[in-house]
């Protein structure tokens, strides 16, 4: 992996990059080897690439190959960061099967790629023919060992082991054959074979959808039955005695562990379905050597891990909605605060059920906790007497308790609607200032915007900021901020301020934009500095500011709480920046 020679960079001058993917090239498709050959291009979806990976550097690896016609890295329609994947076009299609048989799981910038024929027919995508599931993976086994495992039976459109967000395997994965020999000659010889010591399962890969309908059926059908709280001293012969008064079984077992003793449940298998549902409506909840019994049908391990977690997700909507509006979260705690001083605090405004100071592993205070009321109008009543109170040396943040992802969920959907309402802002103002409409419109807010160089900023000047309520703490004018961002500057041909302040109902709305750009420019000098990324410091800056300034000044003055404050905004802003990379799925 070279630099670019000067010759490679006069040939990526003549060469079709595009940020979007051309059209006329033909997509790769599941006919046979000798078929494709006609095919006068060739596509090559390439996955599992380092974000700083650009068209330039794959021009370089694939170009050796054959006569390159287009590169594309796929990025983030906002952020313009790579998406992680890329296509790569050639003229012929020979030397995108030598790519493939040359490339394929080499490393670029240190990471294993992955390339495969690419199909931007999604339905071709979605077909199961010749599509395989492998589980029970040793986790030494990667992408490159599993495809030159199973390259043996034939062509392979896809391969990829799944893995966790750390990139380590999760023990199974999927090999997408180009036709469905390929891929029952494949199970018939590696299933059940070891590999790196653990034997494998192998078979047809089953779609979520035809595994739920399977499940449903099992469901309807079950002849397999689950007891539990079993006598310890209950031999197999009684046992099986007990479950056949039913109907006829083929078979009872009693679970034990590596001594022999019993470990209180077993299964009973009926010959058909109409006993085994018999067993479960009589013989649940009877007696059997003294012991209440519990029947049902048995259940393979994923199905009873959904349905535990339905039943937490219901319990725990239960809970929220039995807490909702009377459960505070409070934030800003001083190490010194444990559970009862926070009760002492809040116990004039109403019953206390319960309230709990979060603490580390250590017993070291996180700064929160959670004061609960017995009805609304007390939690109510707290927040508005407790919420910026000075607790131990420090203004408390007292509001309704929300889940995290909640939270971030709302603070995502401010980016997305101040996004919006800059956009309107900004077309208004221009349709204004075409129009002549100078007096009559308000200047809209910037975060984040950088003025050209050599631009000096016409913010107000000491005497201005002595009229709308002094000058910032540290007593440097917004106007010395030249290098950085300028909050609620104007764009060319607004109103200035005298032009602003005729309007009567105007000075007020021009007094609280003056004191929102002070904030503005003192908070994302803190934002940046823990960011710094021009982007997201303007982002979260103005989240923070859609708070009220009564709750915005505290974090100029608290570290502790503005860290607090930031991490949230920062948790929302990637939320964000994760929903937009989302519309654009890379291939399986």
């Amino acid at each position: 992996m070279t630099d670019i020679t000067e010759k490679t960079a006069e040939q990526l001058e003549q060469l079709n990059i595009q940020d979007e993917p051309q059209q006329n090239v033909a997509p790769a498709s599941n006919e046979p080897e000798s078929q494709k050959v006609e095919t006068s291009s060739a596509s090559l979806y390439v996955g599992e690439l380092d974000p700083s990976v650009s068209e330039a550097l794959l021009y370089d690896i694939f170009s050796p190959i054959g006569s390159v016609s287009s590169i594309r890295v796929c990025r983030d329609a906002i952020t313009k960061t790579s998406l992680g994947y890329a296509y790569v076009n050639f003229n012929d299609h020979e030397a995108g099967k030598t790519a493939i048989e040359k490339l394929n799981y080499a490393p670029i910038k240190g990471v294993p790629c992955r390339i495969m024929w690419s199909q931007r027919d999604p339905s071709m995508r979605k077909k199961g023919s010749g599509n395989i599931f492998i589980k029970n993976l040793h986790p030494d086994i990667d992408n490159k060992a599993l495809h030159d495992t199973f390259s043996v039976f034939g062509n392979i459109l896809s391969c990829k082991i799944a893995t966790d967000e750390a990139g380590n395997s999760r023990g199974f994965g999927f090999v997408h054959f180009e036709d469905d020999e390929a891929a029952k000659e494949a199970i018939d010889a590696i299933n059940g074979m070891l590999l790196n010591g653990q034997e494998v399962y192998v078979a047809q890969h089953v779609s979520k959808k035809d595994r739920q309908s399977k499940l449903d059926e099992a469901k309807a059908n079950f002849t397999n039955v689950y007891v539990k709280n079993i006598h310890p001293d209950t031999g197999d012969e009684e046992f099986e005695e007990f479950f056949t008064k039913v109907g006829p079984i083929t078979s009872a077992h009693l679970e034990k562990d590596n001594e022999g003793k019993l470990r209180g449940f077993g299964f009973v298998n009926y010959e058909n379905h109409n006993d085994a549902a018999k067993a479960v409506e009589e013989l649940n909840e009877t007696d059997f050597k003294g012991q209440t019994l519990h029947v049902g049908r048995a259940q393979k391990k994923h199905e009873r891990l959904q349905e535990l977690k339905k039943q937490y997700e219901a319990f725990r909507l239960e809970k929220l909605e039995k807490y909702q509006g009377v459960n505070l979260f409070v934030k800003n705690l001083d190490d010194t605060i444990d559970d009862q001083k926070l009760e002492e605090e809040f116990a004039p405004y109403g019953t206390i059920t319960s309230v709990k100071v979060m603490r580390s592993e250590n017993g070291k205070s996180k700064g929160f906790g959670f004061v609960c009321f017995s009805t609304p109008e007390e939690a109510t009543k707290a927040i508005t007497e407790k919420n910026q109170q000075i607790v131990a040396g420090k203004p408390l943040y007292v509001a309704i308790a929300q889940r995290k992802d909640v939270r971030r969920s709302q603070l995502a959907q401010q980016i997305q609607a101040r996004n919006q309402m800059r956009y309107q802002q900004v077309t208004a103002a221009a349709a204004a200032a075409a129009a002549g409409m100078r007096g009559q419109f308000m200047p809209p807010m910037f975060y984040g915007v950088m003025p050209p160089r050599g631009v000096p900023f016409n913010g107000p000047n000491p005497q201005q900021m002595a009229a709308m309520g002094g000058m910032p703490k540290n007593g440097v004018p917004p106007q010395q901020f030249r290098n950085g961002p300028v909050y609620g500057v104007p764009p060319q041909g607004a109103p200035q301020q005298g032009q602003f302040m005729r309007n009567g109902a105007g000075a007020n709305q021009f007094y609280q934009q003056k004191q929102r750009q002070v904030l503005g420019e003192q908070l994302y000098k803190k934002v940046f500095a823990k960011t710094s990324d021009e982007e997201a410091a303007g982002k979260i800056t103005g989240m923070i500011l859609d708070l009220p300034s009564q709750e915005v000044v505290p974090l100029l003055e608290s570290d502790e709480l503005f860290d607090q404050h930031f991490k949230e905004a920062f948790a929302a802003y990637e939320s964000f920046k994760q929903e937009q990379e989302q519309e654009q799925q890379p291939q399986n």
